[in-house]
């Protein structure tokens, strides 16, 4: 079963960094492209960022192009969200998510696997 873990929220103020990270277990990490959404209250969760299985394709959304990176280690079946320039909007939980097929093409469509969430707040 595939489980997915994320960590690295909390509290930042406008303008701050913060790295997400989320580790993968349940199955061989390097053939499944990953990704990372996002959902603020009283809103629909929306795409933020996903990954190639190799890394070698990025997609992001249009608010976070330019400040968010992803990026994975196959080796420690991890995938990453280092965020800077953080602004109020920000504000959220962010989910780890992944798909059933493997060597996808990384879009703006979640898979069926997700995280548990972590709380990022940013303050102004």
């Amino acid at each position: 079963q595939v489980q997915l873990v994320e960590s690295g929220g909390g509290l930042v103020q406008a303008g701050g960094s913060l790295r997400l990270s989320c580790t993968a277990s349940g199955r061989t990490f390097n053939l499944y492209t990953m990704g990372w959404f996002r959902q603020a209250p009283g809103k629909d969760r929306e795409f933020v960022a996903a990954i190639a299985s190799n890394g070698a394709m990025t997609v992001y959304a249009d608010s976070v192009k330019g400040r968010f990176t992803i990026s994975r280690d196959n080796a420690k079946s991890t995938v990453y969200l280092q965020m800077n320039s953080l602004k109020p909007e920000d504000t959220a939980v962010y989910y780890c998510n992944t798909g059933r097929i493997a060597f996808t093409i990384p879009t703006k469509v979640p898979g069926d696997y997700w995280g548990q969430g972590t709380q990022v707040t940013v303050s102004s």
